[in-house]
């Protein structure tokens, strides 16, 4: 399926795509400003409630590998419309919910079907558009959605939480989800492997997602029951035995849910190394630099979720160039200098201080960040997508996916994690709590800048301006690649 198909408006296509991929982005954040209320209303305990954001960070990042490999094999049109009806039952649910082990439960089954939506569509606009010039701008406006979309979700939720009531932040999925699910039968093309011999790695799919759901769990609560905590270090092994089995998997079964040899393109490794260490900064600077304007400046939810406007506008502001750009000079540099701007925004807000102002300490690290997202996001994008055969395109589209949630939450973790005792040191030597905290955020950020510098030496080792062809790389790849089948 390219853009040779007579009878198909790609870019129809693409928006009704685009608005399913937004909806999985901002779920990432609406509810963050939204879980006091929630707290109140539903008599959350204090444990308890970071687990309407977590649970569906959980089975979002851990699903999204399996959900990829199910679109190839089963027809990503059909796989999308089930992830939306699933996205749109469980937002309801949330909405409904009177308890919080139901809310929970609600939105773990949500990231399920964020899971399933989001690399089935991003392997739809890989397939609807040729490699080149057209593709990079279609990835140029996704990437713009990915860099955006936690802004968005800060923002929204907090004028519906405050103007009209937490429910609504999952009310507002319903309409959505049910119009997209109506529209994509009628827009979107189906593809799938034109074959009767579809195998199902079942035992590669149960441990890798497992694997990748528990990795998740453990960095994520890793800050509340510390590193050396005896719970996180037995979901850690844990997590580790089932990846460890799922490697050895994928190498002896037949039709492996992750093929070992896809990681033969450098570019594509280079592209998913870029994105997890991207996820691991940008994502868990958004998360610290939300938390220095409420516990420090003060900031309301909604005033935080406005201020990160700057990047978001930035990031949007200068997609069209990136993507030009890599069309032009390839993703190498271009991602090189989306790397660099974020981890020069992010070192840049090291500076922060207890009495911070937002023009003058926080709108130019913010810029600078937003910037670097625009000149990141767009080049992995089209990186991890470079030279993948159509019939891997949404196992292709699940890694590259799984690697920036799977770096976000490993980020957050590590982020929480330094500033929570380097605040602890500095309370004990006598600061106040402001001061304290403060210098616990500016450790943290000094910590995330440099994990965004650590993608220079991956994308200059790994990523290259072009990727060998297809007919090039066919007699080194173990799975012969089928013919696909295409129907409007």
């Amino acid at each position: 399926m390219t853009s040779a198909s007579p009878n198909l408006n790609r870019w129809r296509a693409f928006a009704v795509l685009a608005v399913a991929y937004f909806m999985t982005i901002v779920d990432l954040t609406i509810v963050n400003v939204s879980l006091p209320t929630i707290g109140r209303d539903l008599h959350f305990s204090a444990t308890n409630l970071q687990w309407v954001a977590t649970a569906y960070a959980l089975t979002f990042g851990g699903f999204l590998l399996l959900g990829g490999r199910a679109a190839d094999l089963l027809g990503r049109r059909r796989v999308l419309m089930a992830g939306l009806g699933l996205f749109s039952a469980a937002s309801l649910a949330c909405a409904l919910a009177t308890g919080d082990g139901f809310l929970i439960g609600a939105r773990a089954v949500q990231g399920i079907g964020a899971a399933v939506m989001l690399p089935a569509s991003l392997s739809i606009v890989m397939n609807m558009f040729e490699e080149g010039a057209e593709r990079n701008k279609a990835l140029g406006i996704w990437g713009a959605l990915a860099a955006s979309g936690a802004t968005v979700g800060l923002v929204v939720g907090g004028l519906l939480t405050r103007y009209a009531g937490w429910q609504y932040i999952f009310y507002l999925n319903v309409p959505i989800a049910i119009a997209t699910l109506l529209l994509v039968p009628r827009t979107v093309p189906e593809s799938r492997l034109a074959t009767t011999r579809r195998r199902f790695d079942a035992l590669g799919a149960l441990t890798g997602t497992a694997g990748l759901a528990l990795l998740v769990d453990a960095v994520s609560q890793a800050p509340q029951y510390g590193w050396g905590g005896t719970r996180t270090i037995a979901v850690l092994a844990a997590a580790a035995a089932l990846l460890v089995a799922f490697v050895v998997t994928e190498s002896r079964v037949e039709s492996p849910l992750l093929p070992l040899e896809i990681f033969r393109r450098r570019t594509l490794t280079g592209a998913n190394t870029a994105g997890l260490l991207l996820g691991a900064s940008f994502y868990a600077f958004f998360f610290v630099g939300t938390l220095y304007m409420q516990e420090v400046l003060h900031y309301s939810p909604l005033q935080a979720g406005v201020a990160w406007l700057a990047a978001s506008i930035t990031s949007v502001g200068l997609a069209g160039l990136s993507q030009y750009l890599v069309t032009r000079i390839g993703p190498k540099i271009v991602m090189a200098i989306g790397m660099t701007l974020i981890g020069t925004g992010v070192l840049w807000a090291t500076q922060v201080p207890v009495h911070g102002h937002y023009i003058g300490n926080l709108l130019g690290p913010f810029a600078v960040a937003g910037a670097g997202t625009a000149f990141a996001f767009i080049p992995i994008s089209i990186a991890g997508l470079a030279g993948v055969e159509e019939h891997r395109a949404g196992l292709a589209s699940g890694l590259l996916n799984t690697s920036q949630q799977l770096g976000g939450a490993i980020g957050i973790a590590i982020a929480s994690s330094v500033a929570a005792s380097h605040t602890k040191v500095l309370l004990h030597a006598g600061h106040a709590v402001p001061a304290a905290l403060t210098g616990g955020f500016q450790q943290a950020f000094l910590v995330l800048g440099a994990i965004a510098l650590l993608a220079l030496p991956a994308i200059f080792t790994l990523v290259r301006r072009n990727e060998p062809s297809d007919a090039v790389r066919k007699t080194t790849m173990r799975e012969p690649e089928p013919a696909l089948a295409t129907t409007k």
